[in-house]
């Protein structure tokens, strides 16, 4: 069984910033910004599994990442094209800030 993905018309800005809202999911958010599929455990090093798989299941019910299964792993990539359609400049703003906040 696959797992829940708001379609882009169910995905809303207040669960996007609520999942957002955790600094972890926010590294998570920097790593995917790349455009490419990562695989789930090679993310976020020195988390626990169960802790990953909230953060995870966080992600993919808010709308943010896609999370398909890949042979005996899960790949997660960045909802960016459905996220700008929904809310233009979010996820570049976001990820602008954190590049102020680490100088």
């Amino acid at each position: 069984m696959l797992p829940f993905h708001p379609s882009r018309d169910q995905i809303q800005l207040a669960n996007v910033l609520a999942a957002l809202g955790n600094p972890t999911r926010l590294r998570v958010l920097k790593k995917l910004a790349d455009g490419g599929e990562h695989p789930c455990g090679s993310i976020l090093e020195g988390v626990s599994k169960s802790t990953l798989t909230h953060h995870w299941r966080a992600l993919r019910e808010s709308g943010v990442v896609w999370q398909k299964p890949s042979g005996r792993e899960l790949l997660l990539s960045l909802r960016r094209e459905d996220l700008n359609a929904r809310f233009p400049g979010l996820i570049d703003a976001l990820l602008s800030s954190m590049r102020i906040e680490a100088r």
